[in-house]
């Protein structure tokens, strides 16, 4: 569907209110608190985040295998169950009672028993009561920061190391996507050890009196120990990763004339780069236009820098649909011939950041997450929730299953 019989723009425009429609719809029967289903925040949050996942995993992976040469739209249908079933497997199998066997912080069931059981009697003497374990949706929000750092680092392989090692080869499917899963899955261990664990050792450190297992946050030179600094520059390195892969057209990377893996070891360094500058830029510049009263509450607080780390990742989650949107359905679109030019990577990338304004303020100025998603948080410190991210990335599930698997 990336060229139409009717045009471009309107198959474009088309797409972009009919998938705006489903999410809408599905978010309201699944998360609003005003619908039927009303899983907002958890568990909603950690079925959509390892639904992406699971499918980054089928069709990055293993090209849609093994139901890439069944016709549509039975093919597409398929999938999507398959990745409801896989994601179901992977949260309450592999997390909660595999991973779960030597991971608690891994495991919500297990957390859930252990707070079941009442109060812990530690080493040190000190009694704990365990509820705040389920109230906090521990071990929902660990598995969330995995696949928040499995979002960058499983299509790391194939969009900036085209594959390298797997590829090139004769594996065919399904080897060829277990040889790339695992080494997806080495590079993802690898960042979330070192990213993701420390913020746990410090929550249960907080809670438990200490935490000799896991490590305190190293990056306490940010001005927050919270995983937030994390998100701010990270979930930008992510939206620079998918604009290579998409209206960047594998620019600037493409410049990079060297063999694998030297070219992406350098694109590699170039996307973090890039996202921890946008970070940096976002922290400086978000107070501009947050409101007076809420810089001071949240310094009052002492929260401002945490917030605005995370305020950091909410702006680049509202790049997503829209240059998703602009590479499949618009045809990467520009007034000029070449679309592989620097003018038209200059046009495309101005084109998104207007788009992606314009997605911030209907959110936030419009309300459209209060009328719109039932957030009711959003009437009072409208901006310190940080509950577009959720939105962001729900809103693009219906546009990349249509992409990815019909």
């Amino acid at each position: 569907m990336s060229k139409s019989r009717s045009g471009s723009l309107k198959t474009g425009f088309s797409a972009w209110i009919v998938f705006f429609l489903i999410a809408l719809g599905l978010w309201f029967a699944f998360s609003d608190s005003r619908g039927p289903g009303n899983l907002f925040p958890y568990p909603f949050v950690m079925y959509l985040a390892v639904m992406i996942l699971v499918g980054l995993w089928q069709h990055l992976s293993f090209d849609n295998w093994p139901l890439a040469k069944v016709g549509q739209p039975w093919q597409g249908i398929m999938l999507t169950i398959l990745n409801v079933i896989l994601t179901f497997f992977l949260i309450h199998i592999v997390f909660y009672r595999i991973f779960g066997l030597g991971f608690n912080f891994l495991s919500q069931i297990n957390l859930n028993e252990l707070a079941g059981a009442g109060k812990t009697i530690l080493p040190n003497g000190v009694t704990v009561v365990l509820k705040f374990m389920v109230e906090n949706h521990f071990a929902e929000s660990a598995i969330v920061s995995f696949v928040l750092i499995g979002f960058f680092t499983y299509p790391t392989i194939p969009i900036l190391f085209e594959g390298w090692p797997v590829l090139p080869s004769n594996l065919e499917q399904p080897r060829a996507g277990f040889a790339g899963l695992g080494w997806g899955s080495f590079f993802t261990l690898f960042c979330f050890t070192i990213l993701i664990v420390p913020f746990w050792g410090l929550v249960y450190s907080q809670q438990l009196g200490a935490s000799f297992g896991f490590n305190a946050p190293w990056w306490n030179f940010s001005g927050t120990n919270h995983l937030h600094w994390v998100f701010g520059w990270w979930e930008w390195a992510i939206v620079a990763l998918f604009m290579t892969a998409n209206v960047w057209r594998g620019k600037p990377w493409s410049c990079i004339k060297l063999p694998q893996p030297w070219k992406g070891l350098l694109s590699l360094t170039g996307v973090i780069t890039l996202g921890y500058v946008m970070g940096l830029l976002c922290i400086k510049i978000i107070p501009l236009w947050i409101p007076k009263e809420t810089i001071h509450y949240l310094t009052e607080t002492d929260d401002l820098i945490r917030f605005l780390w995370y305020h950091s990742a909410e702006v680049a989650g509202f790049f997503l649909f829209p240059f998703l949107i602009y590479h499949h359905y618009f045809d990467d679109i520009t007034p000029f011939k070449n679309k592989d030019s620097w003018n038209a990577f200059t046009f495309r990338t101005v084109v998104v950041l207007i788009l992606a304004v314009a997605n911030y303020c209907f959110y936030y100025y419009v309300n459209f997450g209060g009328w719109g998603l039932g957030n009711s948080h959003i009437i009072t410190h409208r901006f310190i929730h940080g509950e577009s991210l959720i939105w962001n990335f729900w809103s693009i599930i219906p546009l990349l299953w249509h992409i990815w698997f019909f």
